[in-house]
Formats: structure tokens, sequence, C-alpha cells
């Protein structure tokens, strides 16, 4: 504890006093961050899909220009979570959420078994490609983007396109074609410098505040909660006051914009760690970078809101949030998803209050540039994780 204390122990003023030259003197800077290197093909962020079916979707991301594999993770994302078991009261089934009539007719044998099998992803994941194409050939005559009227067809149907000349004038249709389009960007490597977020200050400004509040696993920060936090419950409030509407749980936090590299970080990134670096569905742990290779977390229980290094053989990765990009953040009920979903474990210091499907925690030592890692299962049921 006196390790984390003489971290701690510069002083509340100092520490602000440092966060506030970090980030005042990397904004200054930051407008050199919107150049950057030529674009190229579209190829995925680090670990924005899961390992075991990277390979699938940058393959079958590819099969037309109508698509790319960071669009269509965005439509398995927004679908299921990248849940293969997956089921909507609709009957929507697997990763790719078909229904069964448009299975029969769309659905491909992906792996070349001798069996078609909308359960499986190696015949789901290419079937949603191929049935993106389709719709792309359906409508290519069609004036306007052949992406956007592809998306205006799979919700609304080619017929609606053509009739309509591009996308169609619904709402629900002109919404679908712009969520997927804003949350293809979290999924996609970025092949330039990343521009600066416009709502870090405040998000920094208010994480700030709260240095020294106590840790609460399940904490978002409500006054029957003590004004308490758990990590992802921090980060959410913080963007929160900058008018950005965070998902609950880390994992999810990470698809709310593009990921830049960890040379080009800047204060207001929110920056996560995970025991698996090759899965963002893996994430456990989240806090806000505040800059010089320090954050604000909320670390784990029994400790409080602190200001401490984020260099960590643990370390996954960045956001640099988006309004867009988190708006376009699927919201789908718990019930579709809740097959993924971990028992909570108990735990010290308000565990018992945690809703259900926070994660479990491996307790560590408390050093300077150790971190609680609250457990992370897959959250794809909008539960709190840290």
């Amino acid at each position: 504890m006196k390790k984390v204390l003489v971290v701690g122990g510069i002083g509340i003023t100092t520490c602000l006093g440092f966060v506030a030259l970090l980030f005042v003197g990397t904004l200054a800077a930051a407008g050199s961050l919107a150049g950057g290197a030529a674009g190229g093909a579209v190829a995925l962020a680090k670990g924005s899909v899961p390992a075991q079916y990277q390979a699938l979707v940058q393959k079958w991301g590819n099969l037309c220009p109508a698509i790319n594999p960071a669009l269509l993770a965005a439509q398995l994302y927004q679908e299921s979570g990248f849940n293969p078991k997956a089921q909507s009261p609709a009957a929507a089934q697997g990763i790719a959420q078909f229904i069964p009539g448009t299975w029969a007719t769309h659905g491909i044998d992906g792996n070349k078994d001798g069996v078609r099998d909308v359960w499986d992803p190696q015949d789901a994941i290419p079937s949603a490609a191929y049935y993106d194409c389709e719709l792309a050939k359906y409508v290519k005559d069609a004036p306007g983007d052949p992406t956007h009227n592809m998306l205006a067809a799979y919700n609304a149907g080619p017929y609606a396109v053509i009739k309509y000349g591009g996308v169609p004038p619904y709402s629900e249709t002109q919404n679908y074609v712009k969520t997927i389009t804003d949350l293809s960007k979290s999924f996609a490597r970025p092949v330039t410098r990343v521009e600066p977020s416009q709502q870090a200050a405040q998000a920094i400004q208010y994480a700030q505040q709260k240095l020294g509040t106590p840790y609460l696993w399940g904490g978002t920060g409500t006054a029957e909660q003590g004004g308490r936090f758990d990590c992802s419950g921090l980060t959410q409030a913080a963007y929160r006051t900058a008018g950005i509407e965070l998902p609950r749980v880390a994992n999810d936090q990470y698809n709310a914009g593009p990921h830049p590299s960890r040379d080009e970080l800047l204060p207001g990134d929110l920056v996560f760690f995970s025991d698996d670096l090759t899965n963002s569905r893996a994430i456990r742990h989240v806090g806000i970078y505040v800059g010089g290779g320090y954050m604000i977390d909320a670390p784990r229980p029994g400790a409080v809101v602190r200001f401490t290094k984020m260099d960590t053989p643990d370390y996954f990765g960045a956001t640099r949030v988006t309004a867009a990009g988190a708006e376009a953040l699927p919201t789908a009920p718990a019930e579709e998803r809740a097959e993924e979903q971990p028992e909570p474990e108990e735990g010290p210091e308000g565990a018992a209050d945690a809703e259900p499907g926070d994660e479990a925690r491996r307790e560590e030592p408390e050093t300077p540039e150790g971190r609680s890692d609250e457990a992370g299962g897959p959250s794809v049921s909008r539960a709190p994780t840290s």
C-alpha cells in the first residue's frame, strides 16, 4: 500500500497540475496528427475481431467491392456481438443472425464440409458476405454509393432501393446505413493519423475530480452507490459529461471510435488491458490516458480512483472516442446474448451490489505500475464490467 501512496503522494494538486500540463502540451501538437500515411486496403484493427474469426472476416470481407473486412465485422458485431450461439426472439440465428428463410436461400457451405450450418461461423460468416454481395448485385444500377445501397437493401430490401433510386427515405434504413458505416471505422486499422477527440478535455476534467474516490465493483457513480465507480463506470461517466454516451462495459467501449497506435496516444483516449491480446471481447480493464505514459483509472476493490502508469505487458490498445462511434454501438437486449455471460464472482468492497454479468477479478499486488485487472468475459449483454 505504501508504494501506491508514494505515487499518489506527490499530492493531488501537483498531480492535477502535471495532468493539465501534459494535456495542454499534447493538444497544442494535436493538429499534426490529422495527417498521415497513404491509404491502402482495409485491414482489421488489432484484436477488434476475436482471433478465431479474424481470418474468416478478413478473407470473406473482400468478396466483392461493396464490402470490406471492417464493414463485415461491424455487421457481425451489430447482429450478435460475435456470439455464434445468439438467437433473437424473431428466430434470427447464429453469429450472423440469419432467419431460417433467408438462410435456406442464401446460406453457403463456407468450409466445404458438406453441411450448411447456420450455427457454424465457418459457414455463417462466408454466408453473410455472400448475402451482402448478392444484395449489391441486385442494386448495382441504383444511383449513389454502392456500399450504402447494399446496406439499405439489407435493411429494407433491394426493391425499395431500386424504387427510390438509392437509400430509401425510411428513417430506420437511413439510420442503419449510418450506424454500420460509422461502426465499421472502429474495426478498421487506421491508415492515417487519427484526429484528436473534441470531448477529451471534459472527460479528463471529470476523471480528475474523482481522484481518491473509493472503488465499487459495478459502480457507476450514482448517489445510491456513494458516487463510487468501477473502471468502465468511471470512463462512461467521464464521457457522459462531454455529451457522449458510452456502453457500460469495457470491451464494448473499445468499439467507440478508431484506434490510435501507442505512439499516437493523446489525453482523453481510452486505454485497455487484457490477458488475451488477440481479442477485444476479452478486455477486462480500461482507463483514461492523460499523457506521458499515465492514466486515471478505478483499479480494484479496496483501492481508489488514481493516477498511475499504463505501460504494462497487458496493454491491449486504445480508442479515440467519437460521438458517431459511440452512437453506432448496439444495444441489443441482454437475453439475446446471455449464454456468453459468466456468473459473477463474490468479492470484497461491494461485489454483492454489482449487477449480474459483472466479471470476476484477479487480485494483484498494489505497486506503482500495478493494476487490479477486473475480469474480462464476453460483454454483449451490456452488463457492467470493469
